[in-house]
């Protein structure tokens, strides 16, 4: 009893949104079923944010567990049943203020996740600035989208080297080496805040470091200053900071002086802030630097940051997973990083040496014929068997390194028993020919005879 009670602890966390039905594949998927070391389903190669599993807790302690022993440990809960760490998503119903003209038109929507600031008019006005896509109100278009790019951009295996598939002490150690690195240089969360609240505090800050004066040399709020939301325990700390670039003119998303007063510029497309609408500040970035809600966005795959969380490096803003991709190569079978010093690289991708194996059938194709399909590599077996496309004459699969013919939908081998008129048996190779649902003729009178 013992024993069977341990094989059944072992399985229950892989068996999560076990069945659960693909959103993309629909009925040709017969149910969520995790490969025991792919980061997809065995039936549809789908991903686990595909399928319709509700993961509000896991991602949560997911998030939890990203921000554990950061400054931003005030932002986690610590769930008693079994200490794991918690991220308490933000979700919250906003009533939006009707103008004069529709007084009907004020409803509230509840979003999975808004931005945590006291002043609910500047979180409503946020959303109201993302795309209708991308706002996560509860059962939209814009609440899947979030679920799918938290499971994109923070990969939970790129920061817990127990969900790392058979890694050696020494890669376990060089993984824990990179998840503080990431940590205490790069992990952030965005603050939300009007560009010109920001200024005043920093006009404060400035003043309190005896720099006051025009044309003075600016003060950013740096770390330990915590200006906005999600700064922790850290708010707590000295409220004179590092210098920053406030005040310089060309500096994008600067603050620039003006006769009309402050003036304010987005980091990203370097447009204008308007009056009254907020901005997305960044620690690590400096806070002389602000972007539009929409523009803040992955350097790499352009993706709005889900719930903010950033990750700074040289300049550029990304998220988790390409963070990690600017750090370490990661490998294309498993998806996760590679922290080992031997590695393959095929087809412009990196692989763990175990882990070039077949999509289909997992069978290592180190030393064996393979095939790329949709930028994953097949065994020639299972591409006979899955993919290979039917010859319209022989009705046999045409091999990956035949010489074939294409017209439309329809193929042939390149040899003269199959690329031949439909009514006189001529070679057409090398030929003009007529093709009419799917037959091929030499002629118009072959046409002819045969159709009619």
């Amino acid at each position: 009893m013992e024993i069977e009670k341990e094989i059944k602890n072992i399985t229950l966390g892989h068996e999560l949104g076990a069945g659960a039905a693909c959103l993309k594949c629909k009925d040709k998927c017969e149910g969520f079923e995790l490969h025991f070391w792919r980061k997809i389903c065995r039936n549809c190669k789908c991903g686990i944010e595909d399928h319709d599993v509700q993961m509000t807790s896991e991602e949560n302690k997911k998030v939890g567990k990203l921000f554990e022993d950061t400054k931003y440990t005030g932002l986690i809960a610590k769930l008693k049943k079994d200490g794991l760490p918690s991220y308490q998503t933000n979700m919250v119903t906003i009533t939006s203020v009707a103008v004069p003209a529709k007084k009907d038109a004020a409803k509230a929507v509840t979003y999975e996740w808004a931005p945590p600031v006291e002043n609910q008019n500047l979180a409503a006005r946020y959303m109201e600035l993302l795309p209708v896509e991308k706002r996560p109100a509860i059962g939209t278009e814009g609440a899947e989208y979030r679920k799918r790019q938290m499971a994109k951009q923070l990969p939970e295996h790129d920061q817990d080297p127990a969900l790392c598939h058979e890694l050696s002490p020494n890669e376990v150690k060089v993984m824990q080496q990179y998840v503080r690195k990431c940590k205490d240089e790069a992990l952030g969360i965005g603050d939300l805040m009007l560009p010109e609240e920001m200024g005043l505090q920093v006009g404060q800050a400035r003043g309190a470091a005896g720099l006051g004066g025009p044309g003075g040399v600016g003060v950013g709020v740096g770390p330990g200053a915590g200006v906005g939301v999600g700064a922790g325990p850290a708010a707590q700390g000295s409220a004179v900071a590092s210098v920053g670039k406030i005040g310089a003119p060309s500096a994008p998303g600067a603050l620039t002086s003006s006769a009309a007063g402050q003036s304010y510029s987005c980091h990203q497309c370097q447009q204008p802030m308007k009056t009254g609408e907020p901005a997305v500040f960044a620690e690590r970035a400096g806070y002389d630097k602000m972007w539009h809600p929409p523009c803040f966005v992955c350097c790499t795959c352009n993706e709005l940051l889900v719930d903010m969380i950033y990750f700074w490096k040289k300049g550029k803003m990304y998220c988790g997973r390409h963070y990690g991709d600017s750090e370490k190569p990661r490998c294309a079978g498993c998806d996760e990083l590679i922290f080992s010093n031997e590695y393959t690289q095929a087809e412009e991708q990196n692989w763990h040496l175990k882990h070039f194996c077949c999509f289909d059938c997992d069978c290592v194709l180190a030393g064996e014929t393979y095939v790329m399909e949709n930028d994953k590599p097949i065994c020639k077996p299972c591409y006979m068997k899955n993919h290979a496309v039917h010859c319209r004459s022989c009705q046999n699969p045409i091999e990956p390194e035949a010489q074939r013919v294409s017209f439309g939908e329809h193929h042939w081998h390149a040899e003269p028993q199959c690329f031949q008129c439909s009514c006189c048996s001529k070679c057409l190779i090398g030929q003009r020919f007529m093709a009419v649902q799917g037959m091929l003729f030499c002629s118009v009178e072959c046409k002819k005879k045969t159709v009619a």
